[in-house]
């Protein structure tokens, strides 16, 4: 069985040990170490390997998360593996747990078509820069739509300019001229065709997208699609998704119909009628769909992104349908796969208890705040006492910080992270920014520099602001 060594600092070991111990059935043994610092946060790969003596006897080592540096030339140095575990130790069950799973999220099958609904009223250069945002968000096909009563002049040149880039072009019009210029420009694709339409997929190349005349019109779009399998061309066909509360139950049966009658048919999803006209988080509305999607083997779907509330629709399809693919393919519920959807709460919040929080406040010496998150709400503490409250202003009074304007400001900024989080349900870690899944750009963190302290620094003035600080002053005494 593999042997594990576990390094930590001397707040974090007892936390640590029993989070292993409650591990049911762990492949592996394991022991902790304290290299010899207070906070764990605060190690380094230079300090693990000034530190720990060589030999360790052990399979692997596994570092505190938030552990910066080289941690490969650490394995170099012990000869065995050396791996950053989780930033939270409380999420080590899960850690292991997916470990063990190493689902694969780079597979999927649905084409994103991703429509620039104004296309008419921008310019090309204009609708270039929002083919690459929209190509870097995930989308495999740019799709230009069209405006009632607006006039798409620059239509064939729109299309030529994102076909030079690479991308593939799709042209959404109601107008069957429109549709005969976008191919004759070199479109791959056309949206949409009707049964008395179908003429025009004879004139150009580009693979047409098959609707009913009406949403209800079952029979016609299943007539289109028997004429073009006859033709022997290459369509998908889409049953049309209507929105809450005006027929989605009905179109969903629409689609299912669909499958069962043409089980190889590629099909189209257009999913904008329910993430634009739903005031609802469309990341769960994607996930739901897509899982649909996945279930009825859906080719393609359509998205937009034109409403405020629905403007990371491109990004959240792109993960929906990666995490509902491995789903299907692995016969497993899409849970404990990524966390790129749960963007408002998250599955486990508050790992940490009030009375855990008061055995480590317990131990701290030092006058620097912590700051941490429980069901019951926030938990402030140094070496003056633990507050306790449910959000910022309530806590502020506590502080004594009316005439310290840096650590004021510090403290208020957390105050404010940590409150929001409380009330929403998502994890809190000091100094670090709250998680939004997929919903907000995040910069790729750098594990291999030192994390550097915040806004505000050691003075002579001043004491030492956030938990940060102090312990970096502590590392130093350390050394």
């Amino acid at each position: 069985m593999e042997h594990i060594v576990f390094l930590t600092g001397r707040l974090a070991q007892p936390s640590l040990e029993r989070v292993l111990s409650a591990i049911d059935n762990a492949p592996f043994t394991w022991e902790t170490r304290d290299i010899g610092l207070q906070v764990a946060g605060l190690m380094t790969a230079d300090m693990v390997r000034r530190r720990l003596p060589v030999p360790v006897v052990a399979d692997r080592i596994i570092v505190p998360g938030r552990c910066r540096g080289d941690v490969e030339a650490l394995s170099a140095h012990y000869g065995l593996p050396v791996q950053r575990g989780p930033e939270e130790l409380k999420d080590l069950p899960r850690f292991f747990n997916r470990a063990a799973k190493a689902v694969d999220l780079s597979a999927y099958e649905v084409a994103i078509f991703a429509e620039i609904v104004d296309a008419p009223r921008l310019t090309v250069a204009q609708i270039v820069e929002r083919a690459q945002a929209y190509q870097a968000d995930g989308a495999d096909v740019i799709d230009l739509g069209s405006l009632p009563d607006t006039p798409f002049g620059h239509l064939a040149e729109s299309v030529q300019a994102l076909k030079a880039l690479g991308l593939q072009v799709s042209v959404d019009a109601v107008d069957p001229q429109d549709l005969l210029r976008g191919g004759r420009a070199g479109a791959d694709y056309l949206l949409s065709l009707t049964l008395d339409t179908l003429w025009v997929a004879d004139e150009v190349a580009a693979t047409p997208v098959l609707i009913p005349r009406t949403p209800t019109d079952e029979d016609s779009l299943h007539q289109a699609v028997r004429l073009m399998q006859q033709r022997g061309k290459p369509f998908i066909a889409d049953a049309i998704l209507d929105p809450i509360p005006f027929g989605l139950a009905a179109s969903i049966v629409r689609y299912h119909r669909l499958r069962e009658a043409f089980p190889e048919v590629a099909i189209m999803m257009g999913v904008g009628n329910v993430t634009e006209l739903t005031e609802a988080d469309t990341s769960g509305i994607n996930a739901v769909l897509f899982g649909l999607c996945a279930e009825l083997d859906v080719a393609a779907v359509l998205t937009t992104q034109v409403s405020g509330h629905a403007r990371r629709a491109v990004r959240e399809a792109d993960w929906a349908r990666r995490i509902m693919h491995a789903a299907r393919s692995r016969q497993m519920l899409p849970k404990g796969l990524n966390d790129a959807l749960m963007t408002v709460h998250d599955k486990h919040p508050f790992p940490d208890a009030p009375a855990e929080i008061d055995a480590t406040a317990a131990q701290v010496r030092d006058p620097n705040f912590r700051v941490q998150v429980s069901a019951q709400g926030l938990h402030v503490y140094n070496r003056d006492g633990l507050r306790t409250g449910q959000g910022a202003f309530e806590l502020w009074p506590q502080l004594g910080l009316q005439h310290d304007a840096p650590h004021a400001f510090y403290m208020g900024v957390e105050l404010a992270h940590a409150e929001i989080a409380w009330r929403l349900g998502k994890r809190y870690v000091q100094d670090q920014p709250l998680a939004w899944g997929c919903a907000v750009e995040q910069a790729p963190q750098d594990t291999t520099s030192w994390c550097a302290p915040g806004t505000t620094m050691p003075t002579s003035r001043t004491v030492p602001t956030g938990r940060e600080r102090g312990d970096v002053t502590q590392a130093v005494k350390d050394e």
